[in-house]
Order: structure tokens, then C-alpha cells, then sequence
């Protein structure tokens, strides 16, 4: 198992999927009259908090000298984890017809794990730094689901919770009049996502014929069987994504044979 190649790219969807909650938040200005005159979208990017922090305070080995605007936020990815309380079935597989068409694949189930992310919100006046919070929090209850593609060879979409655990606040607001004030609000969200294994090709596992054998009676072990029932898909090589039919057929016996499925004959 451990050296085929495969990579489905859950881990980068999940971490695109989380960043897209967050990239359509607004930030309004108003005047006394309560009148719109400011309507700022507020910039998101994947990068740590200690980066933006840097970028605030200008420090001098930094190739940007000049102090990033605000408001902005920023969001990454600070851990994994494997959930054991959603363990499946190690063992237990499932088929999927490829999003192409080109068949069956066969998948085992996916493992569950935990993907915590921090998002981290700069602001230089506590009302923006509020409005972001506001525009956030109702929809986590404490969990939010998103539907992520996890592999879309297969057409396997899932929804994902995205839990918020904790919201913290960080007022750096010290030293004298020429200090740039930095007030950051930070939120921690666990998503729980899951991770699929290799796909195999399962095409020619397809179930192609179906027979039953009827009794007169339950007990087959005194029962003489009296009919048989077979249907085959019509054209035999249809796939599951073709428009086929069946071709149905129907046996009467009068002998005490029983079919035997290892032999595959009457006996």
C-alpha cells in the first residue's frame, strides 16, 4: 500500500474552501448623519499573524518599509489531527462512478481528521475590528458547514463542520504617541474534514448477471425449487453511466437440483 502515488489535493481544498468564508467581508464608514461615506472590502490573505504583526510595527529587516493598511485579515492552517470519534470501518469500501464516466472506481472509506485553522483580524479602531466580529460570529453555532469537493475524480463532495472554538483580542496600544497601535482580534476554527486513500479501478467488478431460484417452500433442505429468474443488462458490456435495459428470462424446473454458486451448476 505505503509508495503508490496518489494526492487528491483535500488538504489545499479544505484550506481554499475556509479562506472563502472570509473573503467578502465589508468594513462602513458613516457620518454623524449615520450616512455611508466609506465602504471598505477588507483584503484576506494565507500568511502567519507574526508576518502581519511585523509589517505594522516596520520592522527594519523586513523588504517592505512601509507599514501594511488596515483593516486587514489573515488566516492559516496551525495544525492536524486524526478524530477518533468518527472512526469508520478501516476495512469497508464503497464504489463511485468516475466524474468522467470512464467507470466504477472502488474507494475505501475516508479517515476523518481535524484541520485548525487561526484567523486573525488587524485594525487600528476597535468599531472596525467589532464589525468584522459581528459579520463572523452569527454563523457559527459554534459550526458552520461547507461543502468541499474532497475528490472530484469520483464527484465526492462532503460537508465539512467548521467549528469556532475560541475568539481572543490583543490591544498592543503601548509606549509613547509615535507607536502604531496594533489591535488584533484572532479566532480559532476546527474543520472537520476527511482524507480518501488510493482509487481503484473497479470496473470489472461490475455485477453483470442476477439469478434467483424460487421454492415452494422456505425450508430448502425439503423444498423442490420451481422457478428461476435471471436479468442481464441489455447490451451485456453497458456501463453504469450508458442508457441500457435488462434482458429478462424465466426457468421452470421439476427436478430437487440446487444451483451452487462455487460450481456454478446445478447439482
Amino acid at each position: 500500500m505505503l509508495g503508490t502515488y496518489y494526492y487528491h489535493e483535500i488538504i489545499r481544498r479544505t484550506i481554499v474552501s475556509f479562506g472563502t468564508l472570509f473573503n467578502n467581508i465589508h468594513i462602513k464608514k458613516r457620518d454623524d448623519s449615520g450616512t455611508v461615506i466609506d465602504d471598505i472590502k477588507v483584503p484576506l490573505a494565507y500568511a502567519p499573524m507574526q508576518k502581519f504583526l511585523a509589517k505594522i510595527q516596520q520592522q527594519a529587516e523586513l523588504s517592505k518599509p512601509v507599514a501594511i493598511t488596515l483593516p486587514r485579515m489573515s488566516f492559516e492552517m496551525t495544525g492536524i489531527a486524526y478524530d477518533p470519534t468518527r472512526k469508520t470501518t478501516v476495512t469497508k469500501t464503497f464504489k463511485a462512478v468516475a466524474a468522467d464516466g470512464s467507470g466504477v472506481r472502488q474507494v475505501y472509506h475516508p479517515v476523518p481528521y481535524n484541520i485548525n485553522f487561526q484567523l486573525a483580524a488587524f485594525c487600528k479602531l476597535n468599531d472596525d475590528a467589532l464589525q468584522i466580529t459581528e459579520q463572523i460570529l452569527p454563523y457559527f453555532q459554534p459550526s458552520f458547514n461547507l461543502t468541499v469537493d474532497l475528490v472530484s475524480s469520483i464527484g465526492e463532495k462532503k460537508d465539512i463542520p467548521v467549528v469556532l472554538n475560541s475568539i481572543n483580542m490583543q490591544d498592543d496600544y503601548e509606549g509613547d504617541f509615535t507607536s502604531r497601535r496594533s489591535l488584533i482580534y484572532t479566532f480559532d476554527f476546527t474543520a472537520k474534514t476527511y482524507l480518501f486513500g488510493p482509487i481503484a479501478d473497479s470496473s470489472d467488478g461490475l455485477i453483470r448477471k442476477v439469478q434467483v431460484d424460487m421454492y415452494t417452500n422456505t425450508d430448502q433442505t425439503i423444498a423442490k425449487r420451481e422457478q428461476r429468474y435471471t436479468a442481464v443488462p441489455d447490451p451485456i458490456d453497458a456501463n453504469p453511466e450508458d442508457d441500457f435495459g435488462f434482458s429478462e428470462t424465466f426457468e421452470f424446473f421439476q427436478d430437487s437440483k440446487t444451483y451452487s454458486p462455487t460450481k456454478q451448476e446445478d447439482i
